[in-house]
């Protein structure tokens, strides 16, 4: 049974906004301020324009092959079977380990004393209203993202309204080249939620059209809100107290005089984390949607609900690996192995938009290029015992399919 076509181009653009202004804005500066001190906004460039490269070449082939299951479908068109089956087990990796840290943001914030039960809540709520349909989600997803602008505003409002905050506080620059790369992985994960734009294809009104503009569109606008959000942290917050909190943004309303803003961005953090939660579990079901079609997942993932038009097994399949993980890991962990897991995948949709001929193009080759490699350079200067544990799973899934074969 086929997904039913409901989705319009305001909708895809704000399920993409959603995915990506979340639990990666208000937890990656931590990790990448570790990473890079003020050069974590050298990181932030290098990631925006390496998500920029990964989001052309997904635009660019999903309005080839508008069907759910990203990268995992185009590169079996482009690339052949093998490689396909490593873009969708990267994606399922990666993407579940973000679907943890999602989780376990929403506890930091909303529930720091008890992280990991109010991190299980999240995530059966989540269920609950995913299982609702995808028009619903649709439309929580606007009053999700709309919080969580709300809750950014509060944070650049109380940091600027400090004395101390200036621009001359960005400078030094006195990170190496290794330490930009590992914040730039860091900070990716704030902007990868395109990607579930781009597993809506059988979802969109017009894929060929919609889902290009969707996720240029959404990257855009969320590009410019980073910005500002980083100048002010970086601005207005000694770069030693951002590493050091697991909710960096809170420092800075801690730190300026409206401190009673605050609670606007612990309750507008939580939601927002709510809000990729809500649209990263969908993603990764259709993805195992998609494989178990092909008989790569177990084929009872490959069912559809005929009065939802949902594919119910697959996602709660994917709820009840989120809910393990949540258990067993912590935050920073989860968004390095998920960094690895997707940033190959992102490789390999780079490869597999290369051989795309010149008739079928929207964007110049060298993109393509510059994506692959950009995508490599994160990955491998993540944390170095995260890049092995992250490419031992990947080799798993490798060796299980020629096992199956």
């Amino acid at each position: 049974m086929e997904l039913r076509r409901r989705l319009g181009l305001a909708d895809a653009i704000t399920i993409g906004a959603g995915s990506m202004i979340g639990a990666g804005v208000f937890t990656a500066w931590a990790p990448a301020a570790d990473a890079a001190g003020r050069a974590l906004l050298i990181g932030l460039v290098i990631a925006a324009a390496v998500a920029f490269c990964n989001a052309t070449s997904s635009a660019q082939l999903a309005a080839l092959h508008p069907e759910s299951g990203g990268t995992y479908v185009y590169a079996r068109y482009r690339l052949g079977p093998a490689w396909g089956h490593l873009a969708g087990w990267g994606f399922v990796v990666g993407k579940t380990a973000s679907c943890a840290a999602m989780a376990l943001a929403v506890g930091a914030y909303a529930w720091p004393a008890h992280q990991r039960s109010a991190a299980v809540v999240a995530v059966l709520l989540i269920t609950v209203v995913n299982l609702g349909g995808l028009e619903r989600t649709a439309i929580v997803t606007r009053w999700l993202l709309a919080c969580s602008l709300l809750a950014l505003t509060a944070v650049v409002v109380a940091g600027w309204s400090s004395n101390g905050t200036t621009l001359d506080n960005i400078t030094p620059l006195d990170a190496g080249l290794p330490d930009i790369l590992r914040s730039a992985g860091f900070l990716f994960f704030a902007f990868a939620g395109y990607a579930r734009i781009a597993t809506l294809g059988e979802e969109v009104v017009d894929p060929e059209v919609t889902i290009p503009k969707a996720i240029t569109r959404a990257l855009g606008f969320v590009l410019v809100v980073y910005a500002i959000v980083g100048i002010t942290a970086v601005a207005s917050t000694p770069i030693e107290v951002l590493a050091g909190s697991d909710a960096p943004l809170k420092e800075v309303v801690d730190g300026s005089p409206m401190d009673a803003l605050a609670p606007v961005v612990e309750i507008g953090a939580a939601i927002a984390s709510l809000g990729v939660l809500l649209n990263l579990i969908p993603g990764v079901a259709r993805t195992a949607l998609a494989m178990a079609r092909r008989n790569e997942l177990p084929a009872t993932l490959a069912h559809v609900d005929r009065r939802r038009s949902h594919p119910v097994r697959a996602e709660l399949a994917v709820v009840a690996v989120v809910l393990v993980l949540v258990v067993v890991v912590e935050l920073h962990s989860a968004i390095a192995l998920s960094g690895v897991a997707v940033l190959t995948y992102y490789a390999i949709t780079n490869a597999a938009a290369f051989t795309l001929p010149a008739n079928e193009r929207r964007w110049p080759r060298w993109i393509c290029v510059a994506g692959a490699i950009g995508c490599v350079a994160l990955a491998v200067f993540l944390p170095l015992e995260v890049v092995i544990v992250g490419t031992a799973v990947l080799l798993l899934g490798v060796v299980i399919r020629r096992l199956a074969l």
